[in-house]
């Protein structure tokens, strides 16, 4: 009884059972992917690297306060959207992805992992997925992979994920890595993807996506995968570094925007607007320095002052404005 209300629970969700059926033309990637949970924080993630094109595409999926899902193999891309409605509508992670394989003809060929808010796990590989293909189930996070180079690539990654510190991302994308330190896909790598979202639902679709980054087409996705972290992670102190001076937080603003350089160094944008902050704070001085170093690199920098100066963003007499453009 169980198992037909699934299948009609499903069915009507997606409209045509025929819809659900294997295609040729259907998108396919062949990969390795983990879905995982953070206990501490409720934060869920899906991360993924393939020998395609824009993997991110079709295999990742997620919403706050929801869970994640992972299509992949000869894709599926609607087991997504479907997938997290079904979450939705109060099915487990195992429920949910006995729900979708059961109604597909093409079950053989899918790979599917489905992580719900919970943190309960399930994940499902076809009997005709590409060798070397499996998965494993372990506590609030799922890694699989098919057309490996060899069997010992999901136990790296789950061994990787288990042992490494830090927030979400950083944890899955070492997964990732330690996949392809083992190997990984047997055609090599193209594209990688990482998604993060919130432990509940803030009821803005704006909102939903905490990381979300995708490396489309790279000799070394992994590598870039990782750079574009820590630029997200600079810039989500230089975020906090604005909040800090909305609130009259002059010392908090500083240490965000130096913290945020130290990930960034080289971004000219950022020592910019610190400068700012030094120069609305009195430290004229050492303003100036910044502001040098980063007009000798771009002058629309410096033609920006008078700009920020007008809607009071810069908090400059005249004369110390003529300064600074003579620099």
């Amino acid at each position: 009884m169980k198992n037909l209300f699934l299948t009609f629970l499903v069915a009507v969700m997606s409209g045509p059972i025929s819809a659900q059926f294997y295609k040729k033309d259907q998108p396919f990637a062949h990969t390795y992917s983990i879905v995982a949970r953070d206990t501490v924080t409720g934060e869920m993630g899906v991360a993924v690297q393939s020998h395609w094109f824009s993997v991110g595409t079709g295999v990742t999926w997620g919403k706050s306060g929801v869970g994640v899902v992972a299509t992949q193999s000869f894709t599926n891309p609607s087991f997504g959207p479907r997938g997290l409605q079904l979450l939705e509508n109060g099915l487990t992670a195992e429920l949910a992805v006995n729900a979708l394989i059961e109604v597909d003809e093409a079950r053989g060929v899918r790979q599917l992992a489905i992580l719900d808010a919970n943190g309960n796990v399930a994940a499902h590989t076809g009997k005709d997925c590409i060798e070397a293909a499996g998965h494993y189930v372990g506590n609030n996070f799922s890694v699989q992979a098919n057309l490996m180079e060899k069997a010992t690539v999901w136990p790296a990654m789950a061994k990787a994920f288990e042992e490494t510190k830090g927030s979400l991302a950083e944890r899955m994308l070492a997964a990732l890595e330690a996949a392809q330190a083992e190997g990984g896909d047997i055609r090599g790598k193209q594209s990688a993807a990482l998604m993060v979202v919130g432990k509940e639902d803030t009821g803005n679709e704006w909102d939903d996506k905490l990381v979300d980054l995708r490396v489309d087409d790279h000799e070394t996705p992994l590598k870039e995968l990782r750079r574009l972290l820590t630029v997200q992670q600079a810039y989500e102190f230089m975020n906090a570094g604005d909040v800090a001076v909305e609130k009259g937080d002059i010392k908090g603003a500083k240490e965000m925007y130096q913290k945020a350089q130290q990930l960034n160094p080289d971004n000219i944008e950022m020592k910019y607007w610190y400068a700012v902050t030094l120069v609305n704070n009195k430290e004229f001085a050492e303003a100036k320095s910044i502001f040098k170093k980063v007009f000798d690199k771009d002058k629309n920098w410096q033609a920006l002052l008078k700009r920020l100066k007008k809607v009071n963003l810069l908090q400059v007499t005249e004369s110390q404005l003529k300064e600074l453009e003579r620099l």
